[in-house]
């Protein structure tokens, strides 16, 4: 389908090292003029830790911009011109203390937020696990537990994990594991 909407100008209106938002003069589908708000993020990239014993490590901390405490698998941002599974790697060492000898990719180019962001996600799988020293960021307060996949499941099941990655994750892992 071709875009019915027409781009006429961008200005950004807000930027710092995480997100930039730019406002775009458009004419929109039904021919009026209008300005479209979005948010250009890093990609995102997630992280199933997954033991031979098919236990997965989360990573509970609190969502700033919610107000409340989160369950999730591993996450971060990418770095600028950083590769997607060289940031996944880095965040699996810095939030949960341990490398992985085996990655696969589980989900690619996963739009997070459509339609006000041009954010997309990639989901890994980590395998072949190797505890070594966390390196949190200074934004990071975390706890990190390892359980059961099955639980971790049901905790999406339950709406007890609803980040976005997370459940899109889990659910799809569950499906390839025949859970």
């Amino acid at each position: 389908m071709e875009n019915p909407w027409k781009f006429i100008s961008s200005k950004v209106v807000y930027e710092n090292s995480w997100i930039k938002v730019r406002e775009d003069e458009v004419i929109r589908p039904d021919g009026q003029k209008g300005i479209y708000g979005v948010v250009d993020t890093r990609i995102a990239t997630a992280v199933m830790a997954l033991t031979e014993n098919n236990e997965i490590y989360l990573v509970g901390q609190y969502r700033y911009p919610l107000s409340l405490y989160s369950w999730e698998i591993i996450e971060g941002g990418t770095d600028d011109n950083e590769d997607p599974l060289d940031c996944a790697k880095r965040e699996l060492k810095e939030e949960a203390g341990l490398i992985a000898e085996e990655w696969t990719t589980l989900m690619e180019t996963i739009h997070l937020s459509n339609c006000y962001s041009s954010e997309r996600g990639i989901i890994f799988v980590a395998r072949g696990l190797k505890e070594v020293e966390k390196e949190p960021e200074g934004t990071e307060v975390l706890e990190i537990k390892k359980i059961d996949f099955k639980i971790a499941l049901q905790m999406v099941l339950d709406g007890q994990i609803t980040d976005s990655l997370s459940v899109m994750g889990i659910l799809r892992l569950a499906r390839d594991l025949g859970f």
